[in-house]
């Protein structure tokens, strides 16, 4: 017997319809209405194909060109999106997180730490010019040193679990194997799903309190010339915080932060009155994803800076303090603004 495409549908109709019946707790009944389903507009399409098959035959075409399209058909079910039977979009996605995103992201992490890496091999920890005073200056509140570990320690956390999440499959699952993958994979999960948000109000408080003293000035002009005295070995005078430090703050903190922020409290579907159809996950994790990487690779020379990477730097976060001949040497413009009265320490 030959299998047509409308004995196809037919068949999927009345399945349809009889699994409907039972959940409801009703007997299926003998002939169940097909317009009580109307996943292509069956009538419609069935005609469609049924004039192709006389003129061309053998050919499907009139079928799948309905299904095998991002519109969404009527159906009477609660998820609307089960009207979309094949959505190609998917494919576009896939492609873009197992290639673009994948592969490029992670080779641009690689070479920024190995910049870095090779950076502090070659030249070290960069020295102060001038011997510790012991002479304390006061540069960071308790509540801004605050905001800056919260957010500090949920950036790390969703780092290390995004990149267990995007690239583990390839350094972890073949030393663990699947089994313990899987549940190392569902701890990572939650522990990002959870730490995102918290992540997301932290950068909103590091926001309000660091935004005033990260407002460009035409000093940040001259740091920016030279790139810090980079190219040309002198010393470049800057307020509290350098044209460098205003750029993290607000390409890395302020417009990576956000766009990680809101696409993944869409990812965790946090965003009230949004539809989350599969098409609207996809952009998210595209954006989340593309952004967090940036942030990351931002980050690590902050992180590295802020750490070994400058004598007396971490300091400063880590007790509020620095020593004035740091404060002078890196921070002079705000050095002789404490100095002079003019901030209060």
């Amino acid at each position: 017997m030959r299998i047509t495409i409308k004995n196809l549908l037919a068949c999927v109709v009345l399945s349809l319809s009889a699994s409907i019946a039972i959940a409801q707790g009703a007997a299926p009944t003998a002939a169940p209405q097909v317009e009580s389903v109307n996943i292509l507009e069956v009538s419609k399409d069935v005609k469609a194909q049924r004039e192709a098959d006389q003129s061309k035959p053998g050919s499907n075409q009139p079928i799948w060109k309905n299904a095998n399209s991002d519109v969404a058909h009527s159906v009477n079910f609660p998820n609307k999106e089960m009207g979309v039977l094949i959505q190609k979009s998917g494919q576009q996605w896939r492609l873009i997180r197992n290639g673009v995103i994948t592969v490029f992201g992670g080779w641009l992490l690689v070479i920024a730490g190995s910049a870095i890496l090779a950076v502090f091999v070659i030249k070290g920890t960069i020295k102060l010019k001038e011997p510790m005073t012991g002479r304390l200056m006061k540069r960071f509140s308790s509540v801004e040193r605050f905001s800056h570990w919260l957010m500090a320690i949920t950036f790390v956390a969703l780092a290390i679990t995004g990149i267990f999440i995007l690239w583990g499959k390839f350094f972890m699952l073949p030393i663990i194997g699947g089994t313990a993958y899987g549940a190392l994979l569902l701890v990572m999960k939650n522990v990002h799903n959870f730490a995102g948000p918290l992540f997301t109000a932290s950068t909103i408080l590091f926001f309000v309190i660091y935004v005033k003293d990260n407002l460009p000035n035409k000093d940040d002009l001259v740091w920016l010339m030279s790139f810090g005295g980079l190219l040309n070995g002198k010393h470049i005078p800057s307020h509290r915080f350098n044209a460098g430090e205003k750029f993290w703050f607000w390409g890395g903190v302020t417009a990576l932060g956000l766009l990680v922020s809101a696409s993944g409290l869409v990812l965790d579907m946090l965003v009230p009155g949004l539809e989350y159809w599969r098409g609207t996950m996809q952009l998210a994790h595209i954006v989340h994803s593309a952004a967090a990487i940036l942030m990351t690779v931002m980050a690590m020379g902050h992180i590295y800076i802020g750490s070994i990477g400058m004598q007396g730097a971490f300091q400063g976060m880590k007790t509020g303090y620095v020593d004035e001949a740091w404060g002078k040497e890196h921070h002079e413009l705000w050095y002789d603004d404490v100095k002079s009265g003019k901030i209060q320490k």
